[in-house]
């Protein structure tokens, strides 16, 4: 398997030891095929990531750490990826660790895992939950700074913050719905993937207090713990449908929208408005289609530029906390949809 890398850096891309990288590069017995296609997938991503890197300037490798559906994985890593290059000479070199659902262990073992290994900083996307918080503490007295990505740990040793304001996306929502079905009301069914993410539940919180406060005509029905999959999130929306005959509008939090648009198709249902997040994949189509109403989105480029700058300042050894830079909420329409990268 031809290479022009160190096996420790591919070891460290890959997330395996280097013995397993050498047994994989000279072909000897004894190797999963899912091993070596991890190790060829290493070698590829440090060649694309080398082609723009310019090679006098100092390396930080950060992990990126995110429990996510897919269609936002892959938002995420293609916004990274577009940002590394904006910081040359100092070059970032990311490795990326995502699963659709983890269990809050095995998330801490991965953390533990990758503190143990060395890092210039982690990118994290995870539940706010204490067992991840004293994870986050290890790597921050290991001199690993943790930057959390769309969703919070503000009760955690991480030292900063990229994403948008969520209390206000979910006000926001609030709002568009509120107008749009007016006083003839209804009820709007909220979708959360889990409620154990800091962002989704201040989405939902802002999201409540302008209902209540200015469209009291309005119910609310929530779905949580689909994990933002369609499988699962369509088995709940379906639930909700049978159970309420008043839902005729929905706010995505969590995603899984092509299968809660499939819920309402099947149960002859209408929705009088729809209003989701992030600019994924699913999100353009189904904006496209007219379908989605209006998507609440904010530049995840922005995002990735600030969690960069903020490890960098660590690496630099500027102050350890960064000020907050919250990303803007854009309101997208089919109108206004910004071209895909």
């Amino acid at each position: 398997m031809a290479h022009l890398f160190l096996v420790k850096d591919i070891a460290f891309q890959a997330g395996l030891s280097t013995a397993t990288v050498d047994r994989v590069l000279n072909g000897r017995p004894g190797v999963r095929g899912q091993t070596e296609m991890r190790v060829k997938a290493a070698i590829a991503e440090l060649e694309k990531q080398q082609a723009g890197a310019i090679g006098s300037g100092r390396v930080l490798a950060v992990d990126i750490v995110m429990e996510t559906p897919q269609r936002f994985s892959d938002a995420v890593r293609a916004a990274f990826e577009a940002e590394m290059a904006t910081f040359l000479p100092g070059v970032f070199r990311c490795r990326f660790h995502f699963a659709e659902v983890m269990k809050p262990a095995e998330l801490v073992q991965l953390l533990d895992r990758i503190r143990l290994r060395g890092t210039h900083g982690i990118v994290l996307k995870a539940p706010d939950v204490a067992e991840v918080a004293a994870a986050v503490a290890r790597a921050d007295a290991a001199g690993i700074p943790v930057v959390t990505l769309v969703t919070d740990l503000p009760n955690s040793a991480r030292i900063a913050y990229a994403g948008a304001d969520n209390r206000a996306a979910g006000e926001t929502a609030a709002y568009l719905i509120g107008e749009f079905l007016g006083t003839d009301g209804g009820k709007v069914l909220v979708t959360l993937s889990s409620g154990r993410f800091r962002g989704e539940e201040e989405r939902e919180i802002g999201f409540r207090r302008v209902i209540r406060a200015r469209y009291p005509a309005i119910g609310i029905t929530e779905i949580s713990e689909g994990h933002g999959t369609d499988a699962a999130t369509g088995t709940l929306a379906a639930a909700a449908l049978a159970a309420d005959p008043a839902i005729n509008a929905v706010y995505s939090i969590g995603g899984g929208n092509r299968a809660v648009f499939a819920a309402f198709d099947v149960a002859k249902r209408p929705v009088r408005v729809f209003v989701a997040h992030d600019l994924d994949a699913d999100n353009r189509a189904l904006l496209a289609a007219r379908r989605i109403g209006f998507v609440l989105h904010h530049d995840l480029r922005t995002d990735a530029r600030s969690a960069f700058r903020a490890i960098m300042s660590r690496a630099t050894a500027l102050p350890r906390t960064v000020p907050a830079s919250l990303s803007s909420v854009e309101i997208v329409t089919p109108y206004n949809m910004p071209a895909g990268d």
